[in-house]
């Protein structure tokens, strides 16, 4: 008797022009094995998790079997690259079907690293295991710490070897998204100067995403502006745990407002806003500090391709969506200064020297080379913060000006400290512990490091004990100083 093992497939991208993707299926790999299963996230989408957590899981998310209802599709897209503009698409990239959850939620269900797809541009469209292991631990970890994100559902060995600089172990990642609609998807019907094309695109998009924005005086101007929020939001949280994407092209710019695409991101140990790990961001493009500005960047290559229906008028539709665009920065501004004072724990009417406050902490924590993650952490409770080994007065003088102003809060000191510890995590993807992990996956096929670590991230905000491994900065023999994609 056969099991659909839950699958509740409606393919309402694979309804669309055809020229939006490319029917493909994936390609079987030798000897299938599951090696991390997400139970919670298999339940919330409706599936058969007891069946497909084994034998069976490998076999359909290593691609060796469609899942019922399934109609694989590689999606076409175009994408800023380090800001060069390029024709793109799902180059090892499978997209399964849209699972229905029992909450009536749509959620694509993708193979990465299903094989060769029409986009693979010479590629073998293959995936390494690091990589995949990387994408489904970073991915876990944001999703834990409050930030929107696709998630892994699982990652299936292949049983050979793929080539990159050498040859190492192969994977397929399951990743699950609300959608993979971005910025390049819209430049890339833009491209094709096919005005249908586009209104089907756009239409689809409102449907999926906004449908509460088809009933507005400008639905397209709605459109930028709603992403422009959702962007907005996704980068205020970037900034506060530290997280820098690595790669932030146009084709990592979600329409849903998801994170998508964990290549050489990473989490900043000391505090720089030039930080950048990506090995091939060689000039500092996509830094930790340059993330909001790129955003914006980001943004406008989307309201480029909108500008037909924004109105006849190009003109005056450029007019408008640069109005609109220029609201980012004050929009941003206010959305980060309200994050910063959660995580310093300022209640109330913002005072004329908060900004100062920040200011003057993160400059300090510049100067000084101190640990992101731990400092703000360590200020729960007005303490001076354990585990640096000396403070300068220029800090001691800053922390008496911050009780000073924690001293006016118009609440009670618990409620400061429950802001600060819903905005502070105790506990991040450290670098050095992810690349150990990997390498114990990788090199002697040890996956317990990595199940550890997947443990570890699960309740970041949790207080952990003083000598918890998963708190410890890096020493300098451990620090990562690169990050790699791994394509």
């Amino acid at each position: 008797m056969s099991n659909d093992f839950g699958f509740h497939f409606d393919n309402s991208y694979a309804r669309l022009p055809e020229a939006l993707f490319a029917r493909t299926d994936p390609q079987p790999v030798a000897e299938p094995s599951l090696l991390l299963w997400n139970a919670p996230l298999a339940e919330a989408l409706g599936l058969d998790g007891a069946a497909l957590n084994g034998a069976a899981g490998a076999v359909l998310f290593g691609g060796n079997q469609v899942p019922a209802g399934g109609e694989p599709l590689a999606q076409a897209y175009a994408g800023h690259q380090f800001g060069n503009p390029t024709m793109l698409g799902d180059g090892r990239a499978i997209l399964l079907g849209e699972q229905i959850t029992p909450h009536g939620e749509r959620r694509d269900i993708q193979l990465k690293g299903g094989g060769r797809t029409p986009f693979s541009r010479g590629g073998d469209g293959r995936a390494a295991l690091g990589p995949m292991l990387r994408e489904y631990l970073i991915s876990e970890a944001m999703h834990a710490l409050g930030i929107p994100t696709t998630r892994g559902l699982a990652v299936v060995g292949n049983g050979e070897p793929v080539l990159r600089d050498t040859a190492v172990p192969g994977a397929v990642l399951t990743r699950v998204a609300a959608s993979h609609l971005r910025v390049g998807t819209f430049q890339y019907a833009a491209a094709r100067r096919d005005p249908d094309l586009l209104r089907a695109l756009f239409d689809y998009t409102l449907e999926r995403h906004y449908p509460d924005l088809k009933d507005a005086d400008n639905p397209a101007l709605a459109l930028l502006d709603a992403v422009m929020e959702r962007h907005i939001d996704l980068v205020v949280a970037w900034m506060r745990v530290g997280f820098i994407h690595g790669v932030l092209n146009t084709d990592n710019v979600t329409l849903s407002g998801e994170t998508i695409d964990y290549g050489p991101c990473a989490f900043m140990d000391v505090y720089h806003p030039d930080t950048v790990f990506s090995s091939i961001d060689q000039r500092g493009r996509y830094a930790y500090g340059n993330q909001p500005v790129i955003t914006q960047w980001n943004l406008a290559r989307l309201a480029e391709t909108l500008v037909p229906l924004i109105g006849d008028d190009s003109e005056a539709a450029v007019a408008r969506a640069e109005a609109l665009l220029g609201e980012f920065g004050g929009r941003y501004e206010q959305r980060w200064r309200a994050m910063m004072a959660d995580k310093l724990g300022l209640l109330g009417e913002q005072e004329e020297g908060d900004r100062a406050l920040v200011d003057d902490l993160l400059d300090w924590m510049r100067r000084e080379r101190v640990d992101y993650t731990n400092t703000f952490r360590g200020l729960i409770g007005r303490a001076v913060p354990d585990g640096e080994a000396f403070y300068q007065d220029a800090f001691l003088d800053w922390h008496r000006r911050w009780r000073d102003r924690l001293g006016r809060n118009p609440e009670p000191d618990s409620v400061a400290e429950a802001r600060m510890r819903a905005a502070n995590p105790a506990v991040i993807p450290r670098n050095h512990q992810v690349e150990a992990a990997l390498n114990a996956a990788q090199r002697d096929d040890d996956l317990a490091p990595t199940r550890a670590l997947l443990d570890a991230l699960a309740n970041p905000y949790e207080d952990r004990a003083l000598d918890d491994p998963y708190t410890r900065p890096p020493t300098d023999q451990e620090r990562v100083l690169r990050t790699f994609c791994g394509t």
